[in-house]
């Protein structure tokens, strides 16, 4: 069974989920609209993962006797800037994330939860991969320059 506190910190992270969905949508949208469909392509994927997680917290609750909630997602910025501006941002937003999972880990580590322990340490080892990824981009952006930006949008769009 999982305790109150752990299961409104996870609640929480749900709605913080769906905020980053909306987020990666509306960066999809605007970079379709600058001309870089591969990186919107990208975007949207990455939109649609942040969706699948806040489902499996979701599910993670119930199966624990508890209640999942969303809450409501606020407005998502909708200018975002140059393409290395946008996943500066990318990057920073999944910083900030690896913050809010890395706090979950501690409440259930505070309920001496080892199991809501062992399944949120999956979201800590997907931050690890999400912050190398989006730091990638980055640099890849950087070192492609304006000459080499539509190469880097072309490789984004091979994203499965």
């Amino acid at each position: 069974m999982i305790t109150e506190k752990l299961q409104n910190a996870i609640n929480g992270q749900i709605t913080a989920e769906m905020w980053s969905a909306n987020l990666y949508l509306a960066m999809s949208f605007y970079m379709e609209k600058e001309g870089y469909c591969g990186m919107a392509s990208w975007l949207k994927k990455q939109s649609f993962e942040e969706k699948a997680h806040a489902c499996e917290l979701a599910s993670y609750v119930i199966k624990r006797g508890g209640k999942a909630k969303l809450d409501k997602v606020d407005v998502v910025p909708n200018d975002f800037g140059t393409p290395l501006e946008l996943f500066e941002q990318v990057y920073e937003h999944e910083c900030r994330v690896s913050k809010m999972v890395d706090e979950l880990v501690d409440v259930a580590a505070s309920e001496k939860d080892k199991a809501s322990q062992d399944f949120l340490w999956g979201f800590v080892r997907e931050q690890v991969e999400e912050e190398a990824t989006s730091a990638g981009i980055v640099d890849m952006i950087k070192k492609a320059g304006n000459a080499g930006i539509f190469f880097v949008d072309a490789k984004m769009g091979e994203r499965k």
